[in-house]
């Protein structure tokens, strides 16, 4: 992967460990109401969850998030430097695709219903008529997020949060990725706390080899809503030159699963 391309780094960024939630039913000593009252909620969870159906990709257009929903920053359609199909981005382990579909706004889970825009820190109002060298290098200094929503029939949602959570543990050893001829190496993935919400949530950061260099950490967040999964990846250009951190902004994942249903 070379420096020249790196805007590319947008598709090459990992997604860190899912944590399940298990639901146990609990049942009393003295009568059998409470097993009863336990199987039937979980039955109902269950046929929810079964009779769920996926949206439309037109119909996730609307739940992304639009120009204004979030204060100070900008938002975009997407990048032209992301795959457009799943066809596009390839890994050397088949465990690890959920986890580069994620980062490039791609639906990880078995679905076509799937829409991504991007979301950019607003700088313009500070940059001045005579811009000093100081200004310009603020102004790269900005951290864009790309936000990929996807949605799903049935169970299909947690289907697909499990395979991120299993892709964190099987590709912990890192793993070779393909992207629209571009290759990268991941050297190491691993789970760590992210913003939440939702009904299930997954953080993870990616060290991706640079040139031989050194490494890139990355930082991917997926979080399920209901039969909805947002995935959210951020990067900082200029963070990435200085070998700074860049995390992903809470302002917009919290906007961005309100909107959800």
């Amino acid at each position: 992967m070379k420096r020249s391309s790196g805007a590319r780094l947008c598709s090459t960024a990992a997604i860190g460990a899912l944590s399940l939630a298990l639901l146990t039913g609990c049942s009393s000593d003295d009568g059998s109401k409470d097993s009863k009252d336990s199987k039937d909620s979980s039955s109902a969870t269950a046929s929810a969850a079964s009779d769920a159906k996926a949206s439309t990709a037109a119909e996730l257009e609307k739940l992304l998030l639009a120009q204004g929903d979030v204060k100070g920053y900008k938002v975009d359609s997407g990048d032209d430097t992301l795959p457009k199909s799943k066809t596009a981005v390839k890994t050397d382990k088949a465990a690890c695709d959920p986890l580069a579909w994620a980062t490039a706004g791609l639906a990880p889970g078995d679905t076509d219903a799937n829409a991504s825009n991007s979301v950019t820190e607003d700088k313009s109002a500070s940059v001045t008529a005579s811009p000093s060298e100081a200004d310009i290098e603020d102004a790269f200094n900005v951290n864009m997020t790309f936000v990929g929503l996807s949605s799903y029939d049935g169970d299909g949602a947690e289907k697909a949060m499990k395979a991120v959570s299993d892709g964190v543990t099987a590709c912990s050893g890192g793993y070779a990725l393909a992207a629209e001829g571009e290759k990268s190496k991941v050297t190491k993935v691993a789970s760590e706390k992210g913003t939440g919400g939702g009904d299930e949530s997954v953080a993870f950061s990616e060290d991706v080899d640079v040139d031989g260099e050194g490494t890139a950490t990355f930082h991917t967040e997926v979080i399920r809503k209901g039969n909805t999964v947002a995935t959210f990846y951020t990067v900082n250009f200029a963070a990435l030159a200085s070998g700074k951190a860049t995390s992903i902004p809470a302002a917009v994942v919290q906007a961005q699963v309100t909107k959800l249903k």
